[in-house]
């Protein structure tokens, strides 16, 4: 194409309201001979719109690929941390699940009342104490007591609640306490709110038989590193 054929096309494409970017791709020229060649012509108000319009669902769009991304970054450093960590972990031994027990303990444990308990509103770390209290100290089932502390709102919830943390201890409902619903400015009802089934306590019955060797074990953990 000539120049001037490339000049009255590029013209023809302004005076309908294309942008300068655009019509440099369907030219062939760069943006500095376009908005050159089209200096003179002004653009009414509904061809700026339209422009406009057009910029911020680009730069949206931009922004929404950009974002999807990273979040599949993301998600896959998620998901390699998770590969890497099982495979380094592999098979806990005995002693492997006393030391995390033990230290799991330690930061959650009940340490200066001389009960036994253990509290955590994660499901996984339930059952891996249970596991723990059942294979390393050898307690037997009718010594687990359970209580569930949980916001008021959930009252209606009590039997719903009791049957999940059963379910996840393994233990009937006959030995769980009564709910400790706990009072809270918040009245706000989340969308999880069907999700959330509290905090659970562990208490053990007859405790002292592994109590002081517990404390003695954290004793053992803060000085191995010493």
């Amino acid at each position: 194409m000539a120049k001037s054929e490339q000049r009255i096309k590029a013209v023809q494409l302004r005076e309908r309201g294309e942008s300068i970017k655009q019509i440099a791709k369907i030219v062939g020229v760069s943006k500095s001979t376009i908005s050159l060649w089209c200096r003179d012509i002004v653009l009414n108000s509904s061809q700026i719109k339209v422009l406009h319009d057009r910029m911020v669902s680009k730069s949206y769009a931009g922004r929404m690929k950009g974002a999807r991304s990273q979040y599949e970054a993301r998600l896959k450093r998620i998901e390699d941390g998770k590969e890497k960590g099982i495979k380094e972990i592999a098979k806990l031994s005995d002693r492997d699940l006393l030391v995390a027990a033990v230290a799991l303990y330690w930061g959650e444990g009940s340490k200066k009342s001389r009960q036994l308990a253990i509290n955590n509103s994660d499901p996984e770390m339930i059952k891996f104490m249970m596991v723990a209290f059942r294979r390393i100290w050898e307690i037997s089932e009718d010594r687990f007591t359970f209580h569930v502390g949980i916001n008021k709102i959930h009252k209606g919830r009590d039997e719903e609640i009791k049957e999940y943390w059963s379910k996840v201890v393994g233990i009937s409902k006959n030995q769980f306490r009564k709910t400790i619903f706990i009072k809270a400015k918040n009245k706000k009802v989340y969308k999880n709110f069907l999700d959330h089934y509290g905090t659970l306590t562990i208490r053990i019955r007859r405790p002292m038989s592994i109590y002081y060797p517990m404390m003695g074990l954290i004793e053992g953990l803060i000085r191995g590193l010493k």
